[in-house]
């Protein structure tokens, strides 16, 4: 005998077999659905199910109150009972879990994602949104105000002058770059969504359940508020952030020296200048009051005419040390130096050969020593470990 298959036997006996048919659904049913199976997601991500409480996270909340709505919908533990597999519609609600009684009908279906259409009051889930979109809410949602943001404040500032002065450079965030999870670390900069971010603390690694190691970072971003998000997180968020960029640190070594060697390129010299100028404050403390500068050609050019110019404070000046430079950066090395002495800046102001009130550029109140001290730091680069204290009136460690 042939062995017949189950719908050709059932054929041979004149019943007929009727192919099933495929189950279709309605807009909003198709909406319902999507908006369980973020709640099993969820389910599948943490071991349980979602649960209510201000210290949750907000889409956890969301997640909540979505299921505990669905529960009580006839209609929707019809539809979803067969997809139900984690037995989520027969849980209880706990403790733990606030009551949705005492919620407006409005505010809940708002939370839900669910709003009165035109036709009918026929109540319909809003667009669900991706996972991608979802990652992205989250980070945004968990910034929070910054309360002790005006100690990291000058540390913005001072970013933002190194950039413009050249000391630090952007770099785009690529994977390719050889930049490295592990690599973020306490102290760094970033720029993400417009904003510099500044790690400011990093919390102890640990493995994470996908097997790779991760750590808790507290994260400062320069409109004042901050985050506690996990490395693997901000890493994610640089990478797809086309104009997420990392901040290059100062680079710190020994920047020139005092004589030149065999195949060394003479690049400037350093100047330090005092003003002639009869204006009583620049009088009582000339000794004190310098002009510190850069220059590629002979410093006798760029002063001469220093009594037309307000950056000379409109008067003659006298050259008390220059130091030559080699193989460097002119506009790194000024703008190092001129950080170095920031809190020493001369608030002066002149009136210009029009009458128009200016102030005079790169003066600093500092002794001459200081400044030669400066020079030493910077050859042997331990000036990173330094600042200028002008109530001492000299370098003092960070």
């Amino acid at each position: 005998m042939v062995d017949l298959s189950d719908d050709e036997l059932l054929a041979e006996l004149g019943v007929e077999v009727e192919a099933p048919k495929a189950r279709t659904y309605t807009p909003r049913q198709e909406r319902i659905i999507a908006g369980f199976e973020d709640v099993m997601r969820f389910f599948e991500e943490h071991g349980r199910a979602p649960l209510h409480g201000e210290d949750r996270d907000i889409f956890e909340r969301l997640y909540a109150i979505r299921l505990d709505r669905l529960r009580e919908l006839d209609e929707c533990r019809e539809l979803l009972t067969d997809l139900d597999k984690h037995g989520l519609f027969t849980g209880s609600q706990t403790e733990e879990q606030a009551s949705t009684a005492d919620i407006d009908d409005d505010d809940l279906l708002a939370e839900l994602g669910v709003e009165p259409t035109s036709e009918d009051d026929i109540r319909i889930l809003r667009h669900v949104p991706s996972a991608e979109e979802r990652r992205a809410a989250e980070e945004i949602a968990n910034r929070i105000k910054c309360t002790d943001f005006d100690k990291f404040k000058v540390v913005f500032e001072q970013v933002e002058r190194d950039l413009a002065e050249g000391l630090r450079e952007t770099r785009q965030f690529v994977k390719d770059a050889g930049f490295l999870k592990a690599d973020i670390t306490k102290g760094q900069f970033f720029i993400l969504g417009g904003q510099v971010a500044y790690v400011a603390e990093v919390g102890e690694t640990f493995r994470a359940p996908n097997g790779e190691f991760d750590a808790r970072l507290r994260v400062i971003y320069s409109n004042g508020t901050e985050s506690d998000i996990l490395r693997r997180s901000l890493q994610r968020a640089l990478y797809k952030d086309e104009a997420g960029r990392r901040v290059t640190e100062i680079e710190a070594g020994p920047l020139f020296s005092a004589e030149s060697e065999d195949g060394d390129l003479e690049s400037g010299t350093i100047y330090v200048l005092r003003s002639k100028s009869d204006h009583p404050m620049v009088a009582e403390y000339r000794d004190l009051i310098h002009k510190i500068g850069v220059t590629g050609g002979s410093v006798e050019t760029r002063i001469s005419g220093a009594e037309k110019s307000a950056t000379y404070m409109l008067a003659g000046v006298e050259v008390v040390a220059t130091y030559k430079l080699f193989n460097i950066n002119r506009v790194q090395i000024e703008g190092l130096i001129h950080k170095v002495f920031a809190s020493a800046i001369l608030d002066l102001t002149i009136q210009d050969r029009f009458g128009n009130p200016v102030k005079p550029r790169e003066w600093f109140l500092v002794p001459l020593s200081a400044i030669n001290e400066a020079v030493e730091r910077i050859r042997d680069g331990s000036i990173t470990n330094y600042r200028y204290d002008p109530q001492q009136a000299r370098l003092v460690e960070c």
